[in-house]
């Protein structure tokens, strides 16, 4: 169950300095098909923090991976583990199998 106020934030715009640039958001969306003409100002920021929690959770998943590494710096590989071994990730399995497959050093990566 989701707190109350969570998405207070939404509302003000820019979340801090470490926010997505919401214009750069804007532009994704419109390119997104040829019937996306109006967005509204909401939807950038919707999207800029769904962005935000998708890569928070990306990395806390390749962070794990990499403890179990005994290593302390977060590579390319820890995320491409994180993204294999997570089904909630599945979308994006091919990127991470087509990127192991073209480097060298990654090739225990694939299954």
């Amino acid at each position: 169950m989701r707190q109350a106020g969570a998405y207070s934030g939404l509302h003000q715009g820019r979340m801090g300095p470490q926010a997505l640039p919401l214009a750069r958001i804007k532009k994704i969306m419109k390119r997104s098909g040829d019937d996306v003409k109006m967005i509204s100002g909401e939807a950038p920021i919707a999207f800029a923090k769904a962005c935000e929690l998708f890569i928070e959770e990306l990395t806390r998943r390749s962070w794990l991976m990499t403890t179990q590494s005994k290593r302390r710096t977060l590579l390319k590989d820890d995320v491409a583990s994180a993204v294999i071994a997570t089904d909630l990730f599945d979308f994006l399995i091919s990127l991470v199998t087509h990127a192991s497959a073209s480097s060298p050093s990654s090739s225990t990566m694939q299954s």
